[in-house]
């Protein structure tokens, strides 16, 4: 997902000095029409280029926020809201570059052991402290886990030791090389006075986090003193909270929700009138996920044969998300990082199933349950598509819905599920993106385990040679299809309805909303 943004300010590159470039993907994607509407949420001021400051909006989630400490936050839906409230050294804008946030530039050391970033100066904390290279320090030691030993972000664990150098600057030094770090260092900085940064979330960026009413809203307000000069527009943001997709479609419907992300196809077209409908593609991995560690998914037989008694086309045209069919564990999205020539593995072929099946010991298929969150329609939806499909091999997959809180307690932590249905979120980071995958990793929630797949994944850190490391990238995708991992379905579009009288909203290549460029027209 990337594009232009409407109107919004651009920030400069960072200056940087390396053997290897950092990652900086470009994609395109799109952006809204500017409409003229009334509205009865007036703005106010405007800026010599007519740009209306003021307005509140409401934002539409389905899925209820659970962690406000950016350095634990693991749901998409948590940082989709908290990335309007802290910010990192770089952040990651939606042409999918990483540019200066609360670092003005950076150096990489011609051996990638050290990374030296100046520290932006004049920002302030929602709580009125003047940000500085100490906060900085103590937030990458907090989440690198340098004086407790248990990071809070895995990527930062290769971090040896962070140091104020100078008045402004903090250099990062690594135990190892490694040149992918980059884009975890959108890690948030946050103040070293405050006790429960989780109970009190306090951070630099564009927005204040207001309240939180369980089932009902998170509301953020405009944040005065800004370091970025001119933004945000708006005064005040509410992420609704929605029992799901369709519920939210009411609500569309009647007027009550400004912007809802996530939508499908269908149902974006009967709003036309009223929305603007913008999309684009989310670099996300929707995952037909099959618990390695439990019969019958624990026989590589068996997964093998769902990946050929899987129709992806078809899932693709019944969830109306307009996705791109996947094979591996990574989006097209990104670039060289991604295999091609995989693309061509488990064309769909009920007869090799049935073989595979029979060959594993199963001849006369079986009954699974797939545990599916019921806030996520399309999630529930794939279920059902995917349930149809599987009768043809004589499996009866039992459809479980269960609310977020349990599936995030008993699918993503307590891995005690057969299967799922869910869309897998990345930094956009390669790494990222496999690094659920090595078997010791908390992320690993599929129980997958392949010794070549972990020493491959820790050797990636150390290669300074961006060509060995798109390599060792393809080695790992391609052991995830030798092995079976899964069976992965699409890299869904995101779909994102916005008022006609509302412009600048972006779509990401994450998970974001990124409410600072949004304004009234």
């Amino acid at each position: 997902m990337k594009m232009k943004s409407a109107e919004s300010p651009v920030l400069p590159r960072f200056k940087h000095t390396t053997k290897t470039a950092a990652i900086l993907i470009t994609l395109i994607i799109c952006m809204g029409i500017l409409c003229s509407c009334t509205t009865n949420k007036k703005p106010g001021s405007t800026t010599a280029s007519k740009l209306p400051y003021g307005g509140d909006i409401v934002l539409g989630i389905t899925q209820e926020p659970k962690i406000f400490d950016p350095h634990t936050a693991v749901a998409a839906g948590d940082k989709e809201i908290l990335f309007n409230v802290f910010e990192g050294l770089v952040k990651c804008t939606a042409a999918g570059d990483f540019v200066p946030a609360l670092a003005t530039d950076y150096v990489i050391s011609e051996d990638s052991m050290t990374y030296t970033f100046t520290i932006r100066t004049g920002v302030l904390f929602h709580n009125g402290k003047a940000m500085t290279p100490d906060d900085v320090v103590y937030s990458l030691k907090r989440a690198a886990g340098l004086d407790t030993g248990t990071p809070l972000v895995t990527a930062l664990s290769g971090i040896a030791s962070v140091e104020k150098s100078g008045t402004d600057k903090v250099t990062v030094t690594l135990k190892s090389p490694d040149a992918e770090l980059i884009p975890f260092f959108t890690v948030a900085v946050i103040p070293d006075d405050v006790a429960d940064i989780g109970k009190t979330p306090v951070g630099t960026g564009p927005f204040v986090f207001g309240s939180y009413t369980i089932g009902q809203s998170v509301v953020l307000t405009k944040n005065d003193k800004y370091w970025q000069a001119g933004l945000p527009y708006l005064d005040k943001v509410t992420f609704k909270i929605t029992a799901d997709m369709d519920a939210a479609f009411i609500e569309l419907k009647s007027g009550t929700i400004d912007i809802f992300p996530y939508l499908t196809n269908d149902k974006a077209q009967q709003i036309t009138s009223t929305y603007n409908i913008l999309s684009g593609g989310t670099n996300m991995v929707q995952v037909f996920a099959l618990n390695n560690a439990v019969k019958p998914f624990d026989n590589p037989l068996v997964r093998e044969a769902m990946n050929y008694a899987v129709d992806r086309d078809a899932v693709i045209t019944q969830t109306a998300v307009a996705g791109i069919k996947l094979i591996t564990g990574m989006s097209p999205a990104m670039g060289d990082y991604y295999d091609t020539s995989l693309d061509s593995s488990y064309p769909y072929n009920i007869e090799k199933a049935k073989q595979l099946l029979t060959q594993a010991g199963y001849p006369d298929g079986f009954t699974a349950s797939v545990t599916v969150p019921s806030n996520y329609v399309i999630h529930v939806n794939t279920a059902v598509v995917l349930a149809e499909q599987l009768k043809a091999v004589g499996i009866t997959l039992e459809i479980k819905s269960v609310d977020w809180a349990t599936w995030l307690s008993d699918v993503y932590t307590a891995r005690n599920y057969e299967s799922t249905v869910i869309a897998i979120t990345s930094e956009y980071s390669p790494r990222d993106v496999l690094s659920r995958y090595v078997s010791t990793s908390d992320g690993n929630f599929m129980n997958f385990s392949d010794p070549a797949f972990d020493k491959i994944f820790g050797s990636i850190e150390s290669a300074t040679d961006n060509a060995q490391r798109i390599e060792l990238y393809h080695q790992l995708l391609s052991i995830l299809v030798k092995d079976s991992s899964s069976v992965y379905l699409q890299d869904p579009s995101n779909i994102v309805a916005v008022k006609k009288d509302l412009t600048g909203y972006q779509v990401y290549p994450i998970y974001v909303q990124d409410l600072s460029t949004v304004h009234y027209s």
